[in-house]
């Protein structure tokens, strides 16, 4: 299973145990990001548009660094001028966790977890309410005596 996924105004293809070196995301080494997949592949079937909107691309931060210089030279010729100048681009080492198609597990345990909350919250307002029409009936046999 691959994916494309974009960040820093380009588009990689990564796939699951692989490194990918990107433009540098503000993020500390050893933290987990999401990246937003364009495209994902898994073996016959090919998710595109929505579909991959729903794919989540985890990876976690290896190391920032500078990448390789690159030379940066001007001249106009007969004129005596002449600029060196060189230039890194700071960059970020991925190492890509999971591709996966829908919610991550973790996302959706949560999700069911608060679901089954929500089912038992009426039922507790419920029983809070039986306990007060006991006790208001219970005040009425005691004025009634």
């Amino acid at each position: 299973m691959y994916a494309v996924v974009k960040t820093g105004g380009k588009q990689y293809v990564v796939e699951k145990d692989a490194v990918a070196v990107v433009e540098k995301i503000d993020a500390p080494v050893g933290e987990s990001v999401t990246l937003p997949a364009l495209l994902v592949v898994d073996g016959e079937t090919v998710v595109a548009g929505e579909g991959a909107a729903k794919a989540t691309v985890t990876a976690t931060v290896v190391e920032h660094f500078l990448g390789p210089k690159q030379i940066v030279f001007k001249f106009k010729r007969r004129k005596g001028y002449k600029r060196t100048k060189g230039h890194r681009q700071p960059q970020t080492a991925l190492l890509i966790t999971d591709v996966a198609i829908g919610a991550p597990k973790k996302r959706a345990a949560a999700k069911k977890k608060e679901d089954e909350t929500a089912e038992q919250a009426p039922a507790k307002k419920r029983a809070a309410v039986k306990k007060s029409e006991t006790a208001v009936e219970a005040t009425a046999e005691a004025a009634e005596e």
